[in-house]
């Protein structure tokens, strides 16, 4: 049988079972049996980043394939350039007074500030997340998942998938078991390699290199646990200064003397893989695979990771407050955390590429189980440990810290 269609066979026979786990009924419906009867015959508006061809082709499959087949719900997937033109919309329909059932937007992709704008101007449907009967496969108590960026999600978004901060290195001029495992290392590194280690500049178009450094906020203090929550300036005043005498005291052993950093994703790369430096990042949890099957990185490209304060974040599926199928879309929210789908989203051949939205140590079945288990197999000698990386993970944090950072790295590092 092939592939696509056994893991969607499999996706509405779990479906069926896991009606029976709803922790919760999503405002305006009494059951979970009375939204799948509300949704019947009717369709379902996405707005997504539509940029990936392979990542359109996947919803279109394994989404609206069962969409159709089990709930009589079509899939209209309506692509942007960016998410932020969504928001807008939903933005432009409250001004105009468009309420009820009677706006365009079922289901937005998103995360971040785009989320923390319609919440702050209650322009989204819910609460829902907790309602949906597949989130029970949600790991709602960890900080990565409950909060979006460090706002609390309160159950006015459901997960998708998820991504998570780690390195990449080249196994032919370096080993694995060589690599640092957290900064206190890497600091040693740097000083016994000089000229191989940069990072991204903290800043527009280069979070990771803001993720980069706010790790090392949680090192140096002793941890990540006193991070989460509101925003806390004497905190960061405390050990801001700590943070840029640190990395003061790399760059005379940085790529160039430190004098230039990379300015996003790209750059790093092109460093790496022109061998001026032996570590570039990745978001992945196939570490390397994404990067050395579009050929950014040599071909022995491997991923590591620290064992600790890898800062991972998820991105959901919201409902905007007049959403037009309301019904439609919370079935959506629900196939999408299947776990035999959530498998097929990890695999490789499938193109998506993305980490897990759920908790595959809270599956069970067997059919989940192995087809979460052949996922792992499937992501190849190019990723890191998925044990490791899950041991490591932590939330980000309250967006002001990015703020601050990304200014006082340019201030006490950049222009010093």
């Amino acid at each position: 049988m092939n592939i696509k269609f056994k893991l969607i066979t499999l996706a509405i026979v779990s479906l069926f079972f896991s009606k029976l786990a709803s922790a919760g009924v999503a405002p305006g419906f009494d059951s979970w049996d009375d939204v799948t009867a509300a949704a019947d015959g009717g369709q379902v508006n996405v707005y997504m980043w539509g940029g990936s061809d392979a990542i359109n082709g996947f919803v279109d499959d394994f989404y609206g394939v069962p969409l159709k087949n089990d709930y009589n719900i079509t899939l209209n997937r309506m692509p942007l350039k960016g998410t932020v033109d969504a928001v807008n919309q939903v933005l432009s329909e409250k001004e105009a007074g468009v309420t009820g059932d009677n706006g365009n937007i079922d289901l937005i992709w998103i995360n971040g500030e785009n989320f923390w704008t319609l919440k702050q101007a209650d322009l989204l449907y819910g609460p829902f997340g907790e309602s949906l009967p597949n989130s029970q496969f949600v790991a709602w108590d960890n900080p990565a998942v409950n909060l979006d960026f460090g706002r609390p999600v309160d159950g006015m978004e459901s997960p998708w998938s998820s991504a998570q901060f780690h390195f990449m290195y080249d196994s032919a001029r370096s080993n694995y078991d060589d690599m640092p495992r957290n900064y206190g290392f890497l600091t040693k590194w740097i000083s016994d390699n000089p000229g191989r280690f940069t990072y991204i500049r903290p800043g527009k178009g280069g979070f990771v290199g803001t993720r980069f450094v706010k790790q090392i906020f949680f090192e140096l203090s002793g941890g990540h646990a006193q991070w989460v929550g509101p925003y806390n300036e004497e905190l960061y005043n405390k050990w801001a200064p700590k943070v840029w005498a640190l990395l003061n005291s790399w760059e005379p052993d940085l790529h160039r003397g430190g004098e230039t950093y990379p300015t996003n994703n790209a750059d790093m790369h092109a460093l790496f893989a022109n061998g001026e430096v032996d570590m570039s990042f990745t978001q992945s949890p196939r570490g390397a695979g994404p990067t050395n099957s579009a050929g950014t990185t040599p071909p022995t490209t491997r991923a590591f990771a620290f064992y600790d304060n890898m800062i991972g974040d998820f991105n959901y599926w919201a409902i905007p407050y007049n959403a037009p199928n309301k019904a439609a879309a919370l079935v959506y929210a629900n196939l999408v955390l299947e776990p035999t789908l959530q498998a097929a989203q990890v695999q490789p051949a499938n193109g998506f590429c993305c980490g897990w939205g759920i908790s595959t140590a809270k599956v069970t079945s067997a059919e989940g189980v192995a087809a979460i288990q052949d996922a792992q197999n499937n992501l190849g000698d190019a990723a890191e440990d998925q044990g490791i990386l899950a041991r490591a993970l932590v939330s980000d944090i309250a967006a002001e810290y990015q703020d601050k950072i990304e200014a006082d790295w340019q201030a006490n590092v950049l222009l010093k």
